[in-house]
């Protein structure tokens, strides 16, 4: 299986390896690599010291001003997260998606990609997202397991029954810290604490979006076009468009 891809752009070619750990991902890229499907789309959002962001076939030829960021192709992707082996350093390749309140599996963009670059973090600023991760991981289980006793509560609600919904309310937050017990405290690994202090990129995306490749040559033409003017909606005042083939 091939794994490693040339995205061709205006400001220079950058290598990416593809993940054997994502194949969902990775065969997804491959195939519409093959297809031709990214040939002739733009970087259409730049974010400075955040990231790039390409792959709306909508963005083809699409006139200066355009509102971009919508297309792609009619599917989406389930959610591969692999970490935290995989995770949001600079030069990682991630899939795009729609957010949380529409899109709750975190399902990725068919299309839609973008290459962090990011900034280096200070350790207690790790320190503060991971109790942050912790609480995030929580409240999401808790929603799981209440949702798991949704006709059970419903029932206790419509009797008017405040005991028995006490009761409840008790081993569903007793449930939640077992099983948050249970999957382990969110944590950074030394390897990520070292990579996000020192190299940089985005921490507060992990087990949020899908890392499903990365830089493995070209990342000063990522540090470049992250570095180009923008409009006001992040679109390059400059187009940068791009070619994608399978190497």
């Amino acid at each position: 299986m091939a794994s490693r891809i040339k995205i061709k752009t205006t400001e220079g070619d950058i290598i990416v390896r593809l993940y054997d750990e994502t194949p969902l991902h990775r065969d997804n890229f491959i195939k519409l690599a093959s297809e031709g499907f990214f040939d002739g789309t733009l970087f259409h959002r730049v974010i400075k010291d955040f990231m790039i962001q390409g792959g709306d076939p909508e963005s083809k030829g699409a006139p200066a001003g355009k509102n971009l960021g919508a297309g792609g192709p009619d599917y989406t992707i389930p959610a591969e997260f692999v970490y935290p082996q995989l995770y949001h350093k600079r030069g990682a390749l991630s899939a795009a998606r729609l957010g949380d309140e529409v899109n709750p599996n975190r399902e990725s963009s068919g299309s839609q990609f973008y290459i962090v670059w990011g900034d280096t973090v200070k350790s207690q600023e790790l320190k503060q997202l991971e109790r942050q991760m912790a609480m995030q991981q929580e409240q999401t289980v808790f929603n799981q397991i209440t949702q798991e006793h949704k006709a059970e509560l419903m029932d206790l609600r419509r009797n008017r029954d405040r005991e028995g919904l006490q009761a409840l309310q008790e081993k569903l937050v007793n449930d939640t810290k077992a099983k948050c017990k249970e999957i382990g405290i969110p944590k950074f690994t030394a390897e990520q604490i070292e990579t996000y202090t020192t190299i940089g990129g985005t921490p507060y995306l992990d087990n949020q979006y899908t890392v499903f490749g990365e830089v493995e040559s070209g990342l000063d033409v990522v540090e470049k076009i992250q570095n180009c003017e923008t409009s006001r909606n992040d679109r390059p005042k400059t187009d940068i468009s791009m070619t994608v083939e399978i190497m």
